[in-house]
């Protein structure tokens, strides 16, 4: 594949309009109002809200909204367990839009003529797209930095193009130890750019580095499943297995990426599960830092602080999905706060200076995994620190052979999907799934772990029906301020802007509704389903709402009445008419 197409760059000189370099500076502005009519970064600003002030498009007026341009998009092979979801969310800057596919090839449009998206390069990052690799397949964004268009790759390669032409500036393999590699979006955060392994359930052990955002080189490293010796080891009884090594395949992968404070200098990340996910003989302990949040100083990469939200985790309920960062009035108090929709089907707000639990709230319609939260801890109230295995409410799954149903599915509640907040309305968005499943275990020989091939130790199906909803949380009082329920699971995620939130459906729908109160106001099916989350941006003095759709990938097993559902990875883009 070429580098770019022939008229690379042209494009643009013909538009007349010159790219201005995403400096640092840009990155943290990217929530001014010099800034509101571009989309500079995954969660448009560095506390991920995805909200965008933007307000020519509302709920008196979107339902006059129509589609205006699309463009096709490559990396639709089927790729094993992956099948080539898009799951990238666009980022846009003077009427440009970048985007990658589920290999992470990185694409630029231009779409200044209001009429059409033309494509003007993609970079050949040299990536093998063979469909037998049977890996996770899946890229959840781009970053831009300087003059360079950054991608991570399944293969575990950081790759910056420029932004001009689509030519490989620097290629670096930051992975390297077999099975490692990036399905997680990079974060761009001064003169470094903070990526995360993330193929933790292929029996590796996840970690975050940052890397120079010139070169490529290392600049540290945290791995999130500490070594014999290292503090939170003690929580990994690898010894009492008789496989000290246990902690080496452990996972606590990383799939999106970080929120970033400048004030405090800390990025927070979440972690996934222990590995194998069902089997916790297999490695006893609570198993930290997997299924938390890690709050690590962007400089150094050292911990300021830890929230592990299922310590023990035996149901898959890691914890990968975005931290936001929020500045609500709890109790009369004015507090910075993290909050997270859990995949476990609860709502977090943590201090986001100390880690420190505030409260929670159960979002889905049902939960049965355990009675409750500990109001002075923040873990579940069935967590014994002095057990080597937990049991929680649905009962303990073994190797013997006891099983059980938990709820939400092991997918969630929400998972890795962007999540979004209204600092206008005070409320938090997210979308998911509203189901069960079926756990069991199945033991594997420590000489049978192999990285790189998956390590499940059990199994973990649906159970009965599977549907999803949308929910409204109000950050202060700690309330469910509104729910949607949709026919089928929501698997993208959600953006936020003036009155209204959008979300796209595995049917093929993209929706528009009442940021309050959850009323759809508008609607259309294009056809493909969207397992990722919209922007919007302008170009000149036109507001413009953009998402990729693609095939059903990994969700699709939660609705098998869409199978007959074609994957033709696409980029769409909507403005009201006239």
């Amino acid at each position: 594949m070429k580098s770019h197409y022939i008229y690379a760059g042209l494009i643009a000189a013909a538009s007349g309009m010159a790219h201005a370099e995403v400096t640092p500076e840009r990155l943290l502005a990217a929530g001014s109002e010099e800034e509101a009519g571009n989309w500079l970064m995954v969660g448009k600003t560095y506390d991920l809200n995805r909200f965008s002030p933007l307000d020519k498009i509302n709920s008196s007026n979107v339902e006059g909204l129509r589609l205006v341009m699309a463009a096709p998009i490559g990396g639709a092979e089927p790729a094993g367990f992956g099948i080539g979801a898009m799951q990238t969310t666009p980022l846009a800057d003077d009427g440009f839009i970048y985007l990658s596919d589920p290999w992470g090839t990185p694409y630029k449009f231009d779409l200044t003529s209001g009429t059409a998206a033309k494509p003007v390069w993609v970079c050949d990052t040299g990536i093998d797209k063979d469909p037998s690799q049977g890996i996770l397949l899946a890229n959840r964004g781009l970053a831009l930095s300087g003059n360079n268009v950054i991608s991570v790759l399944p293969d575990g390669r950081v790759v910056a193009c420029d932004n001009e032409t689509g030519d490989v500036v620097w290629d670096a393999q930051v992975a390297t130890e077999v099975g490692e590699g990036f399905t997680n979006s990079p974060q761009v955060i001064g003169d470094k750019i903070i990526v995360g392994q993330s193929y933790g359930d292929w029996a590796t052990r996840g970690w975050i580095a940052a890397i120079d955002a010139n070169s490529g080189e290392e600049i540290w490293r945290f791995y999130t499943i500490p070594e014999p010796g290292e503090p939170g080891s003690e929580t990994w009884l690898c010894e009492e297995t008789g496989n000290p090594d246990c902690w080496k395949t452990g996972g606590g992968a990383a799939w999106v990426a970080g929120s970033y404070d400048p004030e405090s200098n800390l990025v927070f990340w979440g972690t996934g599960n222990p590995v194998p996910m069902y089997d916790p003989e297999y490695r006893p302990g609570d198993n930290l830092y997997t299924n938390s949040t890690v709050a690590l100083d962007a400089d150094t990469g050292e911990m300021a602080w830890y929230f592990q939200y299922t310590p023990g985790d035996y149901m898959d309920y890691d914890e990968v999905g975005p931290a936001l960062l929020v500045e609500a009035n709890i109790d009369g108090e004015d507090r910075k706060v993290m909050a997270r929709f859990g995949r476990n089907g609860i709502f977090y707000t943590l201090d986001r200076n100390s880690g420190a639990y505030i409260n929670s709230v159960t979002y889905v319609s049902n939960l049965n995994w355990t009675e409750g939260i500990d109001a002075k801890t923040g873990k579940p109230i069935e967590y014994d620190p002095e057990a080597d295995l937990q049991t929680y409410a649905i009962g303990a799954i073994t190797r013997a052979g006891d099983t059980a149903t938990t709820c939400p599915n092991i997918q969630g509640g929400t998972n890795f999907f962007p999540t979004a907040y209204n600092p206008e309305l005070g409320l938090a968005y997210a979308g998911g799934i509203e189901g069960c499943s079926d756990l069991s275990v199945r033991e594997v020989d420590s000489d049978d772990v192999l990285p790189g091939n998956i390590f499940i130790g059990g199994a973990g199906v649906n159970s009965g029906e599977q549907t999803g909803s949308i929910n409204a949380v109000n950050v202060s009082d700690n309330t469910i301020a509104a729910t949607l329920n949709t026919t089928y699971p929501m698997y993208g995620g959600v953006m936020a802007s003036a009155d209204l939130l959008w979300a796209g459906h595995m049917d093929g729908t993209f929706s528009a509704y009442n940021a309050s109160t959850l009323e759809e106001l508008w609607s259309m099916n294009v056809g493909t389903s969207f397992s990722a989350a919209p922007i919007t941006f302008l170009v000149g003095d036109t507001q413009y709402v953009a998402i990729t759709g693609g095939g059903l990938g990994v969700g699709g097993g939660l609705a098998p009445e869409l199978s007959n559902m074609q994957a033709a990875n696409m980029l769409w883009v909507f403005a009201l008419e006239g």
